[in-house]
């Protein structure tokens, strides 16, 4: 025989304990079956249930009265009257003797008849479908059959125990072992949900009690007065301290608009200073640079400005000497030796130097060097070019000042050197000569005296740089 599950209708094969489920297995799960369901079994149920529920009596009575006051689903609203108990179903009280598979064997089966042959079909059908219908059929057919064989009479009594489970529950058995997982699991999951509910009931019940217990062990009138009273002054003290942390807010705002305002007159003042000191910075800056400029600048070499012009030596632009096809004017030359001689009156005075047996007298173009010893005669240290005699005789005497200079400056080299023994002088003085050549210009050919008054050009340029820059400068 087939069966097939009811809820997802695939086919079934029973378990060995059922095909072999003997009488007294039978009834022991008929015994443990809960009463066929109906609407007054059903809230007599809830009332069992409640009962058993470690709840308290109240919240049980106020359950019951909404179990009683909300109408069936299934009948009309009618007061709640007691029932009785129902009746479970008669179990089989008829004997029975377990007998051994090999008597179960021998018993012989009845030969079926032809005419029995298109009910047992149909019997075998309706197992095949496993509907109860077709199953209580099949169970009245048990009774057509006195003397059954042991394999029908095991899978009649498994079909019966079915009809009996389909009868007492609200789903249709057989079942598969997948739909009964998926139903246990269903029913579980509304078990914990129904204790969760009843929880949660039984702590609102709880917290409903207590809070009546309060009202009813409230306070009286004079503590509640005396309550009032209480917090109209603690009212009062909270009010009075708000007005003083008002008062003090204030005074902390007028104490910071005044930290604001001396905060700001600081920064304009620091603003201010921080402008002044740039530019005092800026100022000291550039009187720095110019001093540094003014450092390097040596005004002895802006007011004599020695250097040469071909083979001539100048001085402040102006040629000092003659060569035979340049013509140089007796004007420049004398002008040019009167620069000469200020600019070594200028180094002696600046080196605070006096002078032996002479004294110099710088007038420009007409300048003299005076004898302080001896004959103290006076020579002009200025020439001609014209040739009569009384010209003749002062060219005499621009020969002797021009030697006089020459002794001049060899007095001041030699004092210079013996201040910086490493300033070298590049030409020796000797009586008239400087670096072999004679600055006299009466016997001397033009070329040599130009020479030689290139060579006390350079001997003063030297002087001077050392005078300007040296250690006494």
């Amino acid at each position: 025989m087939n069966y097939i599950c009811q809820q997802c209708k695939q086919p079934l094969q029973l378990d060995a304990s059922l095909v072999d489920l003997s009488p007294s297995a039978y009834d022991m799960i008929a015994a443990s079956l809960p009463p066929a369901p109906s609407p007054t079994s059903r809230s007599i149920s809830r009332a069992e249930k409640l009962a058993q529920l470690p709840s308290p009596t109240s919240v049980k009575t106020a359950w019951q009265r909404a179990a009683q006051n909300s109408p069936s689903p299934h009948s009309p609203r009618k007061p709640s009257q007691p029932h009785a108990q129902p009746r479970t179903p008669a179990l089989p009280t008829e004997s029975f003797v377990l007998l051994q598979d090999s008597v179960v064997r021998r018993i012989p089966s009845p030969a079926p008849s032809p005419a029995s042959h298109p009910k047992k079909l149909a019997n075998a059908k309706s197992r095949q479908n496993g509907s109860p219908a077709h199953q209580g059929a099949a169970a009245d057919a048990e009774v057509t059959h006195p003397n059954p064989s042991p394999l029908s009479h095991h899978l009649r009594s498994t079909l019966r125990l079915f009809n009996l489970l389909s009868s007492r529950t609200e789903l249709d058995h057989p079942l598969c072992a997948e739909c009964t997982q998926s139903l246990l699991e269903t029913l579980t999951k509304q078990l914990e949900e129904t204790k969760k509910e009843r929880d949660g009931y039984i702590a609102f019940e709880k917290e409903v009690r207590k809070e009546r217990e309060r009202e009813r062990e409230g306070p009286s009138k004079a503590e509640v007065d005396a309550k009032i009273e209480k917090l109209k002054d603690e009212e009062r003290i909270a009010i009075e301290q708000l007005k003083a942390l008002e008062l003090e807010e204030k005074a902390l705002e007028e104490e910071e608009a005044e930290f604001w305002r001396s905060h700001n007159a600081h920064l304009l003042r620091s603003a201010e200073q921080a402008a002044q000191l740039a530019s005092l910075r800026a100022a000291y800056a550039a009187d720095s640079a110019a001093l540094d400029k003014l450092e390097r600048t040596n005004v002895y070499n802006d007011a004599f400005c020695i250097g040469h012009d071909g083979v001539f030596g100048t001085i402040n632009g102006l040629r000092l000497g003659r060569v035979p096809g340049v013509p140089v004017e007796w004007a420049e030359i004398n002008a040019a030796w009167g620069q000469t001689l200020l600019l070594l009156y200028t180094i002696a005075r600046k080196l605070d130097f006096t002078l032996d047996g002479y004294r110099l007298i710088p007038m420009g173009s007409f300048s003299r060097i005076e004898r302080t010893s001896g004959d103290k005669a006076t020579y002009e240290l200025y020439g001609s070019g014209d040739l009569h005699l009384g010209r003749l005789l002062h060219n005499r005497r621009f020969d002797f000042a021009m030697v006089a200079f020459l002794d001049c400056l060899k007095q001041v080299i030699d004092y210079v050197r013996s201040q910086d023994a490493h300033v070298d002088f590049p030409h020796q003085i000797v009586k008239d000569k400087i670096g072999e050549a004679s600055v006299k210009l009466q016997f001397s050919q033009e070329e040599a005296w130009t020479r030689a008054l290139r060579h006390v050009l350079l001997a003063l340029k030297l002087l001077l740089k050392w005078t300007t820059n040296g250690s006494n400068g």
